[in-house]
């Protein structure tokens, strides 16, 4: 009689490839009307735009009511992601650019351009003698496969594992000939690279929008071009876009550079007094210092012409408000203002959200209370939110001319200075967080400074690194 064990161990292991499979086999995407939806947002290295969708993406579950799950991928994976029926949406996307996804309205238009790391190409056709790497499946190989229809000859290598900021700081770096990147991503690394050439426009610009599976739920898609429909009526999507890409490129490449060596030399002296200041009041230490550089550049003996002193310029009044003998002694200065911000802040009304509450106090911070106010009402009479910075800094210039500060309670006020001393604070403040991310602040006195990112760009900027 023939034995059955060859038989049996045949069947045990077929039984524990069948478990091992629908143990590995990923759990079928749930509905998202049962309560959660799975979207695909940018890699979080593209600070702004993870930021801005991931914000964007969490407006529309609440509009939807449910949960959201957000997913960090590079282009191509996301593509991956939603097409392998784990994600319900992706967003970010160039619209028409892939014939298995559908499209919603678009809800940003944005400038493709082609950056290079040496002279700066003056034409199409002076891109065919360069390297081009794209992230694949990226609005930026959607607007060079566009292209492409009327200029055979041009040609790049797409990147699977790339995002489209990692190329453009290849580039900056130059370890990489060429790359394309949309407007505000080349502004903001700019903040980082001063001599980031602005690149050469492609006249094919990006419609971006969010998608879903071609195959994929109708319902949801009508749900997020209703979603789409409503902020942009309601000024929502406006003031979503300026709070993200609002306050990029307010600096010139000196400015840069400058910043960027005084983080590397200056602020470590100061920064455990930043950080003290950020304990006492709850305010974020970075922007504390951001205000200060604004103020002095992190200079404490800095006098104005208007008799504002110190780290944080105060006035005499606000000097004896918060009880500061010697405006001239950096700690108390730090201390003093970061209580005062904190104060204004604490005046303003509770419903306003967090941030904007922040850069409304700030706007205070140069112009006091009473003008922020005056400012205020201004905007609400002009059918806009005055809760909201983004519409509050629109119509504060105004308070500068006739009739406007003739109306206002506490009379005339330099109210373009205020948007920009906020603005250019917003700037110094990512800017911080960016550095801090990267491990490039220091965070007590060392006997010699890293060099950190200034190392990398000294080169370029022609600058040095602190002498050991």
């Amino acid at each position: 009689m023939r034995s059955l064990l060859p038989l049996r161990l045949a069947f045990l292991f077929g039984l524990c490839a069948w478990l091992a499979l629908k143990v590995m086999q990923p759990a079928p995407l749930p509905d998202w009307r049962l309560g959660e939806l799975v979207m695909v947002v940018p890699s979080e290295d593209m600070e702004t735009d993870f930021a801005f969708e991931s914000d964007l993406a969490a407006l529309f579950a609440q509009h939807l009511k449910v949960k959201v799950k957000l997913v960090a991928l590079t282009p191509h994976a996301a593509v991956n992601e939603l097409l392998a029926g784990k994600a319900h949406l992706i967003a970010g996307f160039r619209a028409r650019s892939h014939p298995s996804l559908r499209y919603s309205t678009p809800y940003q238009t944005l400038d493709e351009r082609a950056v290079c790391n040496d002279k700066l190409p003056k034409s199409i056709e002076d891109l065919y003698l360069h390297h081009i790497q794209v992230a694949m499946d990226s609005p930026q190989e959607g607007a060079l496969r566009t292209l492409r229809a009327n200029h055979d000859d041009l040609d790049w290598l797409p990147v699977k594992t790339a995002s489209p900021t990692q190329l453009l700081q290849d580039v900056a770096e130059e370890h990489l000939d060429c790359t394309v990147a949309n407007n505000e991503q080349i502004a903001s690394l700019r903040n980082f690279y001063p001599d980031l050439a602005a690149g050469l426009s492609l006249n094919s610009p990006s419609e971006i929008t969010w998608a879903v599976n071609a195959d994929g739920d109708d319902v949801l898609l009508d749900k997020v071009n209703l979603f789409m429909a409503q902020i942009i009526e309601d000024n929502t999507l406006r003031q979503l876009l300026d709070s993200h890409y609002g306050h990029n490129e307010r600096l010139g490449a000196v400015d840069t550079a400058t910043f960027l060596n005084h983080t590397d030399t200056v602020l470590p002296h100061f920064q455990p007094w930043f950080e003290e200041a950020a304990a006492e009041t709850g305010l974020d230490w970075r922007l504390i210092a951001a205000l200060a550089y604004r103020e002095s550049r992190w200079n404490p003996n800095a006098t104005s012409f208007t008799h504002v002193r110190g780290m944080m310029m105060l006035t005499e009044d606000t000097a004896d408000r918060m009880g500061v003998e010697n405006r001239l002694d950096a700690h108390s200065s730090i201390l003093a203002g970061a209580r005062y911000l904190q104060m204004l802040k604490s005046q303003l009304p509770t419903r306003i959200a967090e941030e904007e509450r922040q850069w409304l106090a700030l706007a205070a911070y140069n112009q006091g209370m009473g003008h922020l106010e005056d400012a205020r009402v201004l905007t609400a009479q002009s059918d806009l939110n005055p809760d909201v910075w983004s519409d509050v800094k629109r119509v504060m210039p105004a308070l500068s001319r006739s009739p406007y500060f003739e109306q206002a309670k506490h009379g005339r006020a330099r109210g373009g200075e205020a948007v920009i001393h906020v603005e250019t604070v917003r700037l110094y403040y990512d800017m911080l967080k960016r550095l801090d991310a990267q491990g490039e602040l220091h965070h007590s006195v060392l006997p010699a400074l890293p060099r950190g990112l200034l190392h990398r760009i000294g080169g370029k900027l022609g600058l040095t690194a602190p002498h050991k």
